[in-house]
């Protein structure tokens, strides 16, 4: 990267624009109405920069796990089951993606600019909520990227499966949730948590009750939604681990 500055600023100017292009899409679908599920451009861009912040996190610490599935197809998994270390943070550090710094730096100002036009009541547990809610959000899309990766075990081709709900997820989530359809929420945003990752957090922030029902201390917990998101991806991994064979020869 020192030796090729050129090349890589291109790749820092390159990454920060699907990011950019997320949140833009939600300035130009509030272009064609006031609210959305009965929030306000300023309140879906809180729920909008959360994501993003957290997604991104998420992507630059432990996202190279996406490439688990050519590492087994090719057989170079083998290699880093010899060593004296644990898969995991191999796979993770094989690559350290700077490129993506400037996502999070983006995906962290639309964040404390949403926090900023919002009228925010804050209180201790609100600020308290404001700093962990973001990491909240990397600890649970972490635990997606570990989770759905792990599928290579049993079927490599498992990529697109796998994008639908890291990649999915982040798009889920960067909208109020009360703009899906009943069954749809209930299954991803209530039975896979992905509504504790910016909705509720959001609702907590704002101080607004949740139109669905949920009590007020749903949202100041809903980073705890990760705890259970890293268990179960642990024992996928954990699972995967053991089952695995090699490629053969």
């Amino acid at each position: 990267m020192l030796s090729y500055r050129a090349s890589f600023a291109a790749e820092l100017l390159s990454n920060v624009g699907a990011t950019v292009l997320d949140v833009t899409t939600v300035f130009v679908l509030f272009r064609a109405t006031a609210t959305v599920g009965g929030f306000t451009l300023a309140e879906a861009i809180l729920m909008t920069g959360l994501t993003a912040f957290g997604f991104v996190l998420a992507d630059l610490t432990v996202g190279n796990i996406d490439d688990l599935k050519r590492y087994v197809r090719t057989g170079q998994l083998d290699t880093m089951l010899t060593r004296p270390l644990p898969v995991l943070p191999q796979l993770v550090f094989t690559d350290l993606p700077l490129r993506k710094l400037l996502r999070l730096v983006f995906g962290a100002a639309v964040y404390g600019v949403a926090l900023a036009v919002n009228d925010v009541p804050w209180t201790a547990g609100r600020v308290l909520l404001a700093a962990v809610a973001p990491l909240g959000a990397g600890l649970f899309f972490g635990a997606i990227f570990v989770l759905t990766a792990s599928f290579a075990f049993w079927w490599v081709e498992s990529g697109e499966i796998g994008n639908g709900f890291t990649y999915g997820g982040r798009d889920f989530t960067s909208y109020p949730i009360t703009v899906y359809a009943h069954w749809f929420r209930d299954l991803f945003a209530y039975a896979l948590g992905f509504g504790f990752v910016s909705y509720q957090p959001a609702l907590a922030l704002l101080g607004r009750a949740d139109p669905l029902g949920l009590p007020a201390w749903a949202g100041f917990v809903a980073p705890l939604v990760a705890l259970p998101a890293v268990a179960v991806a642990t024992l996928a991994w954990r699972t995967g681990i053991r089952h695995y064979r090699s490629t053969g020869s």
